[in-house]
């Protein structure tokens, strides 16, 4: 199978995770990460602190004293999820740059799969593994472009269209093999980070939601996203604007700021 040996060279990789007001899953991550990386992989982790209140960052410090590689840095208060990320965007002098949720596990050496998948294919400028729940199933991590009905379904009766909805997040694509993205889900993505820098990473402009979304259809105008089966993550997942009002209204915020710049596409 692709990847039990790889060939990749000594590469240089810088991971950002953006957390806020909880610190409890980013130890997780970090203590994955750290275990599962190989030397061969020069890192550099950015933990970008969007707390808006003190909620754990001193014992946070201190659990990652003993790792080197993992810099805290922050935001003081919530700039937003594109933002914290970005506030290490001129700080970045790696060859990959991976994006990662504070919920992300990973339980295997993702990142060399990830980086020798990529560097195999030079017409790919992102890459996304497979990533599954905490229960090993498929999550519905890939979508088609996004469209104004597609938004409105997903937000407010799925159920009523399951085949639309199936469509919409490619599920009668075949996931043992590689295939083109359109869009996504920023929970954990690999970018080359020339490319990253190039497009000036996330649109500020989007406070929460959709971020990964546009800068999936930047990455596809000028390279191609594309779906790695090599390599898997675990995600928790946690659906927030389903549940809660003011994420709710976010969503929608960013959504009308999505459809502005791309253009109202209906159906």
């Amino acid at each position: 199978m692709y990847g039990k040996e790889s060939t990749i060279r000594t590469m240089n990789l810088s991971v950002s995770i953006v957390v806020y007001n909880d610190f409890s899953d980013v130890k997780k991550a970090v203590a994955s990460i750290e275990e599962m990386t190989p030397k061969t992989i020069s890192k550099k982790i950015f933990i970008v602190d969007n707390s808006d209140k003190e909620s754990g960052q001193r014992d946070f410090r201190k659990f990652i004293e003993p790792y080197p590689d993992v810099k805290y840095v922050s935001a003081d208060g919530n700039i937003g999820f594109g933002r914290g990320h970005n506030l290490v965007l001129n700080q970045l002098d790696s060859d990959y740059h991976a994006i990662v949720n504070p919920d992300i596990i990973l339980k295997e050496d993702a990142f060399s799969k990830l980086i020798d998948f990529m560097e195999k294919r030079p017409d790919v400028g992102m890459c996304i593994p497979r990533i599954e729940t905490t229960s090993g199933e498929l999550q519905a991590a890939y979508r088609k472009e996004l469209t104004v009905l597609d938004m409105v379904i997903r937000m407010v009766c799925p159920s009523l269209f399951p085949k639309r909805m199936k469509d919409h997040t490619l599920q009668h694509m075949d996931y043992s093999k590689p295939f083109d993205v359109p869009f996504g889900q920023g929970s954990f993505l690999v970018i080359r980070t020339p490319l990253y820098q190039k497009l000036g990473g996330f649109d500020d402009d989007f406070f929460l939601y959709l971020e990964d979304a546009d800068l999936c259809k930047r990455v596809n105008a000028v390279s191609k996203l594309e779906y790695c089966p090599y390599a898997t993550v675990t995600h928790k997942w946690m659906q927030g604007s389903h549940k809660n009002i003011k994420l709710l209204k976010l969503h929608v915020q960013s959504m009308i700021h999505y459809f502005n710049k791309w253009g109202w596409k209906l159906a």
